[in-house]
């Protein structure tokens, strides 16, 4: 059974408010309450059940894991810490480049998908250094992940066609070029397939 229903909250919920959940549903089933009543065996199953339900929470939040979101795109299955990054993934593949960053901002953890989203984010506004340090960050903390390594290594790859955009800023190298362009283009078109997007129709 879904551990967030167990508890009784959104999978969007903060960890303060999971813990004040966990904390609530353990007092109500405490065995001592219980005690000697016809409803002892049945306050233990559910207390089981809740704390199994909270470390399950834990560790998958620990992990980056625990919601599954299905683009319906060319990406397929992602595995998100939780139901904002699947709100965020959707605001992103629409083009709502400034919800998904305000949304992004509003988050405090900072897990390897929130930098892989923070690095899509920049990606599709044309600040590539800054996406390929955030895509370099995600990877580094989850590296068995393919989604987030195939964007590094696609931004890395074409690096040098970029100049030195990132954040708005942009470095003096002279102008951009067509071949620049096209790189930049190119780049920008896969990882947004991944998102569930198509910048380039054809390709």
């Amino acid at each position: 059974m879904d551990p967030y229903k167990i508890l009784g909250v959104n999978p969007s919920a903060t960890d303060a408010e999971i813990k004040t959940a966990y904390r609530r549903l353990a007092k109500k089933y405490h065995p001592d309450k219980y005690r000697g009543h016809d409803l002892e065996d049945l306050a233990g199953e559910r207390l089981k059940a809740i704390n199994e339900a909270y470390d399950t929470i834990q560790k998958q939040r620990q992990q980056g894991g625990g919601y599954s979101y299905n683009s319906g795109g060319a990406g397929g299955a992602y595995s998100s810490g939780s139901a904002r990054f699947a709100e965020i993934r959707n605001a992103i593949a629409r083009g709502d480049l400034t919800q998904a960053d305000a949304m992004l901002d509003a988050l405090s953890e900072r897990t390897a998908e929130w930098h892989y989203l923070k690095g899509m984010v920049l990606l599709r506004k044309g600040w590539y250094d800054g996406a390929r340090q955030h895509f370099a960050t995600a990877t580094g903390l989850d590296p068995t992940n393919t989604e987030y390594a195939n964007a590094y290594n696609t931004v890395n790859r074409s690096a040098g066609g970029y100049g030195q955009a990132y954040y708005g800023r942009q470095a003096n190298t002279g102008g951009c070029g067509v071949c620049d362009m096209c790189a930049g283009l190119m780049c920008a078109d896969c990882c947004c397939e991944c998102m569930g997007g198509d910048c380039i129709r054809c390709c």
